[in-house]
């Protein structure tokens, strides 16, 4: 039981360094309204990620282009980890680590988003694919730990998860993926 509980506070405490932390809500709130941006101009939002990561990338690309709250239209989101077939692929023909940047560069255009989502901040693969976007004019939204690692340094708005054990730092993904979901559905839909 003491396990439990101690994974339990762990969470907590990681969630109220976040709730004290007025430049990372900022951040949050500027992530949700770039977003927004993006869709309300014929946008796209592509999400990418590995493991764990790649699982938050495709729930919270399909809060956006399914529903969260309520019934709306849906909204252009979608992760690029999501065809197997072009993975092993891609994977095998060119290397792992351009995944994600070869369907970027085919799927995306100018004024999209990509949200790249690692824990260590250092996905070789979601760096490839932030040179892509940089070169097409995608804006950039990183979801890492502590350190931002070497996505910090790729521009764009940094959310890094004030902890540097994976499980907590994924929580919080997910937490700050909801809230910026939420966002941004109220901003562009009225609830009916």
């Amino acid at each position: 039981m003491n396990r439990i509980q101690e994974s339990i506070e762990q969470s907590i405490a990681v969630k109220q360094q976040i709730l004290a932390d007025n430049d990372l809500m900022q951040r949050v709130a500027d992530a949700a309204q770039l977003i927004e941006a993006s869709l309300r101009a014929g946008g796209k939002i592509h999400f990418c990620g590995n493991g764990g990561s790649a699982a938050d990338a495709q729930h919270l690309a399909a809060e956006l282009s399914g529903r969260f709250y309520f019934d709306r239209p849906p909204l252009n989101a979608e992760a690029l980890h999501c065809n197997t077939s072009y993975l092993t692929a891609v994977g095998n023909d060119y290397g792992y680590e351009y995944i994600f940047a070869r369907l970027l560069r085919g799927t995306a255009k100018r004024g999209d988003v990509l949200v790249g989502i690692s824990t260590s901040g250092n996905s070789k693969n979601i760096l490839e694919a932030y040179k892509v976007a940089q070169e097409l004019g995608v804006s950039i939204i990183s979801m890492t730990g502590a350190t931002g690692g070497k996505m910090k340094d790729c521009g764009g708005i940094l959310l890094n998860a004030p902890s540097t054990d994976t499980p907590r730092i994924q929580e919080s993904h997910i937490m700050l993926g909801h809230i910026i979901c939420e966002l941004v559905e109220s901003a562009m839909f009225k609830k009916q």
